[in-house]
């Protein structure tokens, strides 16, 4: 009778020395930061991380936004990559060119180093023949003499206001590139989706911190997911931003944006990667693969990559 007993004498002991600490540990891996739960990696855990304050942090970030801001005030070089492509992923139109900015007595003005040309990438009246590449001259060619910027970024918010057709939809672009996981006004049909820390969209998302080197720089890894079949309630899909785990400044990111809508559809993925240029922080390299579907408009297949440095 001893000996039968013993077997589960046994599995009781190991189960009250290891199973609880098993489940305690279970429990201590994921938070609950309003109506989010949070998983935490074990480093993360024994880092002893403030998860609020963490998450408050990145709700309200501004370096990210601020980082291209700061593009304003520099002189730097860039090399330019963008390539319009087909239904089978052939490039049909491309452009690689290379430019610098410069910058004296408040203004700043662009200087093409190289340039080649591919395609119908122009039109007859050497414009831009497809919205992708009008976007992209929108937010790194400079078009003239500029003067008066500053880098400054608190009071200073994307508006559609008096605009309208490309130019308002450009404003909207810049909301999802450079505010991604902000509420963005003036977004039809998704303004409140694009607010994915917001504990309204805690739903829709699998949450989770790590930390990790990023280009020899130890970083807190925030990674926000879409849960499987949520997908058509949410803009953003996937985002995941390395955050310096000293100064909080975003390191990188990545994200995924899609949505789908009566007048346009889109699917897009971005990598920033940051660097700096003395104290200020500057995306040095800027990647996207992107699908769009604008009513009255074809669709384009565009990817670009630039190339940011010698920033002075």
């Amino acid at each position: 009778m001893i000996f039968k007993i013993m077997p589960f004498f046994i599995v009781t002991m190991l189960f009250n020395c290891y199973g609880q600490d098993s489940l305690q540990h279970a429990a201590d891996s994921s938070v609950e930061v309003g109506k989010k739960t949070i998983m935490l990696s074990e480093v993360v855990i024994d880092n002893k991380l403030n998860v609020p304050s963490f998450i408050n942090r990145i709700k309200n970030d501004s370096t990210f936004y601020k980082a291209f801001r700061n593009l304003r005030i520099l002189n730097y070089a860039a090399i330019n990559d963008i390539r319009m492509n087909d239904k089978k992923g052939n490039p049909q139109a491309t452009l690689y060119s290379k430019t610098k900015q410069l910058r004296d007595s408040n203004c700043r003005r662009m200087e093409v180093t190289e340039e080649q040309a591919t395609g119908d990438f122009y039109d007859e009246h050497n414009q831009y023949n497809y919205y992708t590449a009008n976007m992209y001259a929108s937010l790194f060619f400079t078009n003239g003499r500029i003067c008066g910027e500053d880098n400054i970024v608190t009071g200073k918010e994307f508006s559609t206001e008096g605009k309208s057709g490309m130019e308002k939809h450009k404003e909207q672009l810049k909301m999802l590139f450079f505010n991604p996981g902000k509420r963005i006004k003036g977004l039809p049909f998704m303004s409140s989706k694009t607010a994915i820390y917001d504990d309204e969209m805690a739903e829709y998302y699998d949450m989770s911190i790590d930390m990790d080197d990023y280009n020899s720089t130890s970083c807190y890894i925030f990674k926000q997911k879409v849960k499987e079949g949520k997908e058509a309630d949410v803009v953003v899909d996937e985002m995941i931003t390395w955050f310096n785990d000293k100064t909080y400044e975003v390191v990188a990111r990545t994200y995924t944006i899609s949505y789908s809508a009566m007048v346009y559809d889109f699917k897009v993925s971005m990598e920033v990667q940051m660097t700096h240029a003395g104290e200020l922080l500057v995306p040095s390299l800027i990647r996207y693969n992107g699908n769009w579907k604008a009513v009255f408009k074809k669709r384009e297949r565009g990817v670009f990559t630039a190339t940011l440095f010698d920033f002075k």
